[in-house]
């Protein structure tokens, strides 16, 4: 495959941008086909297999004339192009002259919805415009379509490394969802910045952070988000808690990388994002009316709230904000600002024990939706779990209620609903939810045909919706991090966690990229749980394996390891280095 290497200008129209803001390279890469057929007289139907940003190079056999047409799209409906798709599912039409059998670049017509309204981000000039799609419809070509005459010209991160991740379990269904997850996050990278898809083309707070677990996990690179972040600085958005996830979205740069001089680069801004949250005396966020109607948005689109009831002090709002100061304690610190981190630390203590006091519902063990009304939905409860706000008294409830609602959350909530569930130990009920049946789950885009996943569940929980939205990739992140159990532990992966999390799987592997190199997991759950593991040669691991009543010690190469119980887990006495097997029984 032909590489074509540009680096993606962010072109804002009608405002002013506040410094430079420098993308991540991205490049144009020319796929073949993988079909060609023919639904109708002169049509010619092109299939490359997966859907991807970009446009077309044909090269018309020597001396051509005449006009060639060309369809493009995204939807496919009764052997043919849809060429009326839902919501913002892509179709484009355009017309263009044969000169001579010369090479061309066939481009669809601009689209103003994502390159005219304000916070547009444009892919460079000169390769023309681009746009998702899968399948291409050829009409007026002389002759026949030969494969080596029609090449998609693909849109990537420069950076993007298809061996870098991996993962397989024993149940497929999740393995088509991990690489529909993966390849979703590999697509939506064509723009060089995190984008919420192809109806705004916008980088929005809370899709950048989601994008930024994914490409961590499945790629490994770092700068695509801390240009995502840039851009996010001088161009915010508006809901409440998406100020939040620019808190979230330094963390897990630092976590990732342990890279002082960027954070201390950006502290200022963090510390401005947690100004936008006005406490009352018990360290309480209090949000005005207007921020209650327009602002506070706990999920979204606002039919995906399980009946969450806005009040001012609001259980979502409250439980992002304690989140973000804990963070917050952890960069000062990290920084050196003892002052800050002390006081951070000490505005987490007085919010936390005032969130459990007026929000927990002692008699239900959930937490209400807010102050002053006493329902309590799946969302008012998995973000406290998902944060480690839930006393280790409450958990078990809470959790409980989380997965018994099933999936009452949006493709984003799922990210801190299945997150929750993991680290409490419901990794059973939180990998049927990946893979369970009806229209509200992964099982869903997969069986669709789908190859980069939805903004929503489905057309009907968002008419608008477009189909190449990675904030609904989760497991792109969630399936290295928890069911193989591999994550950084102090920050630039010197020190890993490796904590499997089987549920009913029988086995899984896969490999996660990391700054100090590969780390490679295998485990295998049956009467006795085997895990092998191979880490980069600077790097060490905290292991911690499942423990079931049946087991009572953890052995290395036949000899017993020393380990200490720790709930639901045998946590291994000495960190791990290099290669090592591990059984427990």
């Amino acid at each position: 495959m032909k590489k074509l290497f540009c680096r993606a200008r962010l072109v804002v129209f009608g405002c002013a941008l506040a410094g430079p803001l420098f993308a991540a390279p991205v490049q144009l890469v020319e796929q073949p086909p993988v079909a060609i057929t023919t639904p109708a007289p002169g049509v010619w139907l092109v299939d490359f297999g997966r859907v991807a940003y970009g446009n077309l190079r044909l090269t018309p056999p020597a001396g051509a004339t005449g006009e060639v047409t060309v369809h493009f799209g995204e939807a496919f409906a009764h052997g043919r192009i849809n060429r009326h798709p839902p919501g913002s599912v892509r179709y484009s039409m355009v017309a263009l002259p044969l000169a001579g059998g010369k090479s061309l670049v066939a481009a669809p017509p601009a689209d103003p919805r994502n390159t005219k309204q304000p916070n547009a981000v444009l892919t460079p000039h000169e390769w023309g415009v681009v746009t998702p799609f899968r399948w291409v419809e050829i009409e007026g070509w002389p002759g026949e379509l030969q494969a080596n005459q029609i090449l998609r010209r693909a849109a990537f991160s420069s950076t993007w490394d298809d061996q870098a991740a991996a993962f397989e379990c024993s149940d497929e269904m999740l393995n088509h969802v991990w690489e529909l997850c993966r390849y979703s996050i590999k697509a939506t990278t064509f723009a060089g910045i995190y984008v919420d898809g192809d109806r705004e083309r916008t980088a929005y707070e809370a899709d950048a952070y989601l994008d930024q677990l994914g490409h961590y996990a499945c790629a490994g690179d770092i700068q695509m988000a801390r240009d995502t972040f840039d851009r996010l600085t001088t161009q915010p958005t508006w809901p409440t808690e998406w100020a939040d996830h620019m808190i979230f979205i330094a963390h897990a740069d630092w976590l990732q990388t342990g890279d002082k001089t960027w954070l201390a680069a950006h502290y200022a801004t963090l510390q401005s994002k947690l100004a936008f949250n006005q406490t009352r005396a018990d360290g309480l966020v209090v949000s005005p009316p207007a921020r209650v109607k327009h602002g506070d948005i706990v999920d979204w689109p606002g039919t995906e709230r399980d009946g969450y009831v806005f009040t001012p002090v609001n259980t979502v709002i409250n439980a992002f904000h304690l989140r973000s100061l804990a963070r917050m304690a952890e960069l000062a610190a990290a920084l050196d600002r003892d002052a800050d981190a002390a006081n951070y630390a000490a505005q987490y203590r007085t919010g936390l024990a005032a969130f459990q006091e007026k929000l927990f519902d002692s008699a239900r063990g959930v937490y209400r939706d807010g102050e002053g009304t006493e329902h309590a939905s799946q969302h008012a409860n998995a973000f406290p779990l998902a944060f480690g706000l839930v006393p280790l008294e409450h958990r078990a409830s809470v959790t409980a209620f989380a997965a018994r609602r099933g999936m009452a959350c949006s493709v984003y909530g799922a990210q801190y609903l299945l997150e929750g569930l993991f680290e409490n130990d419901a990794s059973a009920p939180a990998l049927a939810l990946i893979t369970a049946f009806g229209d509200r789950s992964w099982r869903h885009m997969v069986e669709s045909g789908t190859t980069i996943t939805w903004e929503a569940w489905d057309q009907r929980y968002k008419p608008n919706q477009d189909w190449n939205h990675a904030w609904g990739a989760a497991p792109a992140n969630l399936l290295p991090r928890f069911v193989l159990g591999a994550q950084p532990l102090t920050p630039g992966w010197s020190r890993a966690r490796i904590r499997p999390n089987p549920g009913n799987l029988s086995f899984a592997s896969g490999k996660i990229p990391t700054p100090r190199g590969p780390v490679l997991v295998s485990w295998k759950n049956g009467p006795a749980f085997t895990l092998s593991l191979t880490l980069p040669t600077d790097m060490t691991a905290q292991v911690e394996l499942p423990a079931t009543a049946a087991a009572q010690r953890v052995f290395s190469g036949g000899q017993p390891v020393s380990v200490h119980r720790v709930s639901s887990r045998w946590v291994l006495d000495k960190p791990v280095s290099g290669q090592a097997q591990l059984e427990v029984r």
